[in-house]
């Protein structure tokens, strides 16, 4: 299952992680609807998000090292663009 990106950060984010990582599913969510009027909060939208990923390259590798995969692969947008993200790692294994 994938979910289709919206706007161009989104499927900045998408991009990125399907070419580090190949994920089997990737699910990219803009939750900055829900942090409007909160510290972070970037008016052009897109600035808070959740990632859903299962890849093969979490297999045997603990959550933080999962976590530490994806920030890697989305470093520049971390820094320059996205306030929040909220990861979901998984190997296909794990359901």
């Amino acid at each position: 299952m994938t979910q289709t990106p919206t706007g161009p950060v989104a499927t900045q984010i998408e991009q990125l992680l399907r070419a580090a990582l190949a994920p089997e599913r990737l699910a990219v969510i803009d939750d900055s609807i829900k942090h409007r009027g909160h510290a972070g909060h970037d008016p052009r939208g897109e600035s808070h998000f959740t990632v859903e990923i299962t890849a093969k390259a979490f297999a045997g590798k603990a959550r933080v090292q999962r976590h530490r995969l994806v920030n890697q692969a989305l470093a520049d947008l971390l820094r320059d663009r996205v306030h929040a993200l909220a990861i979901v790692a998984r190997a296909p294994d794990e359901g």
